[in-house]
């Protein structure tokens, strides 16, 4: 373990997600957000000096995945908390509050960090759906 007192893993994925022209979450073992790169800080409207490290519960009530009624679901139940919790990427659809008043649809995928001896958190990178247009 590096002199800072965080795993290796958990540093790398920092610095791949600074890097990434993705918006971009990291996660704990336990889905507390750690970190988030500019391209996030762009889409919700605040830096992570802002915002700084949370709890799983307070992030996902503040930023999502929301319903399509806008309501936040549950912490434990949404494919992302699923991926945690098995150490298995996942992909789909969800609701996110992106600096908007009404949660925008995005494509999310989660990507689980795992240690040599255990699971370290998530790599979650995401990008608006967009808006179907006008058929031709």
């Amino acid at each position: 373990m590096p002199a800072s007192g965080k795993p290796l893993l958990l540093i790398q994925a920092r610095n791949l997600i600074t890097n990434l022209a993705l918006p971009g979450f990291l996660t704990d073992r336990d889905g507390g957000l750690l970190f988030f790169n500019d391209a996030a800080a762009e889409f919700l409207g605040q830096g992570f000096e802002e915002v700084g490290p949370l709890p799983r519960e307070r992030w996902a009530r503040q930023f999502g995945p929301f319903d399509d009624d806008g309501c936040p679901l549950a912490a434990d139940n949404h494919p992302f908390a699923r991926s945690l919790r098995d150490g298995r990427p996942v992909q789909g659809r969800f609701r996110l509050a992106l600096g908007s008043d009404k949660p925008e649809q995005v494509e999310l995928s989660a990507i689980p960090m795992l240690d040599p001896d255990h699971f370290e958190g998530a790599l979650i990178v995401f990008w608006p759906v967009e808006a179907a247009g006008p058929e031709d």
